[in-house]
């Protein structure tokens, strides 16, 4: 519900109930005024027949009702019962139309004063208010003995009451309905400000054009003092956006010149280092290298292997991390794969296939591949490559014994390629953090060595292709990687068709 509507509504609400109260103030006030002389006239006619009570029988009264000024213009109609006798008797006009008041049932006092009542005639029912009051024997004990009944007509008084009620309803109604619509248009114009610091923001938020201000229009009330407020606050954004975008941007720059720079350096180095080795390693075996084997003591020689070892084995490293920095540097600049349709089939067997040279000490296992047959994606294969030889690395990585096994399944219209290992696991905690930049697991245990970076260009890989990944892994017990790609449905080319056929043929 908008802010205009709510307002609206209060304010019809507000008037709802003052409309209520005073309409109610004005019929209860007329009411009051319409009755009143009549009661009054009800009761001075009672009160004449108190003088007969102590000096005739009820039966001997008068019940003759002579008016007491020339100025009434009602008639009075007189009901006498007689409790003790059982006789009633009334007034001319009543007798000869047989129409009787209500009587309430002998009693001690049976509930003298005003009643408003609807009498059946011939012209159908007819409204009367009636004055009743007991009347008692004049002996100690005011026995009660009968009850005087007189009333009159009030057919007009009703009629009167009953359309001013239509009335105070009616215009109750129209006021309401005038006050909602009214209401609703000034809100909308007091909050069209409002509308405009939405739209604006709407702007931003969909071109993220920080340079986008809302126009101040209108008096500088406090939607005024607002607007301004929010343009003040809006420039200072855009000053530090651009900051910390320019600081963004300059430190993508680094990263990206520093890898590139890094890596000729670093692929020198290893190409030196693997070079002198492949030249030790020969003349050792070849025997030509006696006069230096003489000329070193065996301990200098074996420092001097190893030191060659380390700064291979540290180039191998560094140069795993600057691509990496790269790949993650082409991520951030918003790099776009080359992507074809690439059958799984062929590439994970591939994969399988080279994985099982790489260096470990648990055993590979390739399991049944079979969901993968006839089922491409759109993608890159070089990144999907990476993609499974992240997975598989981290798991000959973690897994000092036990298996490691990769194997394939489909759901609906997805590609799931399951890496499973028996290795050491991590705590289920940890996992919504496996995928952050420099994030390790381990890093308290020490077990292993690594960037952290190799989940994250994982993650980037997986959304680049539209995939998911689901993890399942428990301490001391092993971990569970699936990945979930979504296939491409589109037609093949025709030498991929050609291909699988004479395979088959084969």
């Amino acid at each position: 519900m908008t802010i205009r509507l709510r307002l609206t509504l209060w304010f019809s609400g507000i008037l709802a109930a003052a409309l209520i109260v005073l309409c109610v103030a004005i019929y209860f006030f007329i009411n009051m005024n319409t009755y009143n002389d009549m009661k009054d006239q009800l009761r001075e006619q009672a009160l004449d027949y108190n003088v007969l009570k102590y000096e005739y029988g009820l039966n001997q009264m008068d019940l003759n009702i002579e008016k007491k000024s020339i100025f009434a213009d009602k008639d009075f109609y007189l009901q006498l019962v007689n409790y003790k006798e059982g006789v009633i008797k009334a007034s001319g006009a009543l007798q000869s139309s047989g129409i009787k008041y209500p009587i309430p049932e002998a009693k001690t006092n049976p509930g003298y004063g005003y009643v408003k009542t609807y009498l059946k005639t011939n012209e159908g029912e007819v409204p009367f208010l009636i004055y009743q009051r007991p009347i008692y024997n004049n002996t100690k004990d005011q026995e009660l003995i009968g009850l005087l009944q007189i009333g009159t007509v009030i057919v007009s008084e009703e009629k009167y009451l009953t359309g001013l009620r239509f009335i105070l309803i009616m215009s109750s109604l129209i006021f309401l309905i005038l006050a909602f619509t009214i209401g609703l248009f000034l809100a909308r114009k007091a909050l069209q400000p409002i509308e405009r610091v939405i739209r604006t923001t709407e702007q931003i938020q969909v071109g993220s054009d920080l340079s986008v201000r809302i126009p101040i229009e209108g008096p500088k009330d406090e939607i005024g003092r607002l607007v301004y407020t929010l343009n003040i606050m809006l420039s200072r954004i855009e000053i530090a956006y651009n900051g910390l975008d320019e600081s963004y941007k300059a430190q993508r720059r680094f990263v990206s010149d520093a890898s590139h720079e890094l890596r000729t350096p670093l692929t020198t180095i290893r190409g030196n280092i693997e070079l002198l080795q492949r030249m030790w390693s020969k003349k050792l075996e070849d025997g030509e290298a006696g006069d230096i084997v003489l000329a070193l003591d065996s301990q200098r020689w074996e420092l001097s292997n190893e030191a060659m070892q380390d700064i291979s084995s540290e180039a191998r490293r560094m140069s795993t991390l600057v691509n990496d920095l790269l790949a993650l540097a082409r991520a951030d600049a918003g790099y776009e794969m080359e992507k074809t349709n690439v059958m799984m089939m062929p590439l994970v067997e591939e994969v399988g296939r080279r994985a099982g040279l790489l260096p470990r000490s648990a055993e590979w296992r390739i399991g049944d591949l079979s969901a993968l047959d006839g089922y491409q994606v759109h993608g890159n294969a070089d990144y999907l490559q990476q993609l499974l030889f992240i997975f598989i690395e981290n798991a000959f990585k973690y897994t000092p014994h036990g298996w490691i096994e990769m194997t394939a399944t489909t759901k609906e219209n997805q590609l799931g390629i399951i890496i499973r290992d028996t290795g050491i696991g991590m705590n289920p905690e940890e996992v919504p953090h496996i995928f952050d930049r420099f994030y390790r697991a381990d890093e308290s245990r020490g077990k292993t060595v690594g960037t952290g970076l190799g989940l994250s260009i994982a993650k980037w890989i997986i959304d680049e292709h539209r995939g998911s990944i689901e993890v399942t892994t428990r301490e001391e017990e092993g971990s569970t990687f699936v990945i979930w790609l979504p296939i491409d449905f589109s037609p093949q080319p025709a030498s991929i068709i050609m291909e699988g056929t004479d395979q088959n043929e084969a």
